[in-house]
């Protein structure tokens, strides 16, 4: 791999993990990871068997990681490798469709105290990965009703230049008022008006999702393999 030459979005996770957000990462020269309390997502450097090896080192006996790479990684002695899905990356420069620059007023800035009720929320509509300490990615903000976290939307990886807006979940009691707009709208104003580019990821078989996002003025600009991997067993 030779991440240098590349789109800075082309290895997202290595380039977050040497980058801005080396302050999360753990791992070895040839592989990284984010700390398994924030993040699943690990990266190579290089596929060599010494990359392998210290992937495996990495991820422990009973660990496991998942990786977006431009093409299907090769199986390796030391690590199994299963295929998941094939993910669209969306880029998104301009402001929102039909978006007057106002905030949402009842969008709150999500803080250390608000961890218990993230997960609860994501537990019950499954956004996608959230841990303990996902909240440390970047700037989550949500909804309340009451007392009850309803909607959140947050921002995940980050590399010079782009920032990813993931997270976005809306509790099913609280679905078809426009909540997950509104909250995206808002991360999207702010990641514009801070220089960078928002972008997000949608597996592909989610067409639904897919035309949300391309009426908000998504664009796809590169499909990504995703894949699990573990140490391999008795190798």
């Amino acid at each position: 791999m030779t991440h240098a030459t590349s789109h800075p979005l082309d290895h997202l996770v290595w380039n977050a993990l040497t980058g801005r957000q080396a302050h999360l990462a753990v791992g070895s020269p040839r592989a990284l990871r984010f700390h398994p309390d924030v993040a699943p997502f690990a990266a190579l450097s290089e596929t060599s068997p010494q990359a392998f090896q210290e992937l495996a080192a990495l991820l422990g006996p009973d660990g496991f990681a998942v990786m977006p790479v431009l093409a299907p990684l090769p199986q390796a002695m030391e690590i199994d490798v299963e295929p998941v899905g094939v993910l669209c990356q969306m880029v998104a420069a301009d402001p929102p469709l039909g978006d007057n620059g106002g905030e949402d007023v009842r969008a709150l800035v999500l803080g250390e105290a608000d961890v218990p009720d993230m997960l609860d929320l994501t537990a019950r509509t499954k956004p996608g990965p959230f841990a303990r300490r996902t909240r440390e990615m970047g700037r989550y903000i949500g909804i309340r009703d009451g007392a009850r976290l309803v909607a959140m939307a947050g921002e995940r990886m980050q590399v010079e230049g782009y920032t990813e807006i993931s997270a976005v979940c809306v509790d099913e009691t609280h679905r078809g008022q426009g909540l997950a707009a509104r909250l995206m709208n808002q991360l999207r104003r702010a990641i514009l008006a801070r220089g960078d580019v928002p972008f997000l990821h949608v597996f592909e078989h989610n067409h639904a999702a897919l035309a949300l996002y391309e009426k908000s003025g998504f664009v796809t600009r590169r499909r990504f393999h995703l894949c699990r991997v573990t140490p391999a067993a008795g190798r």
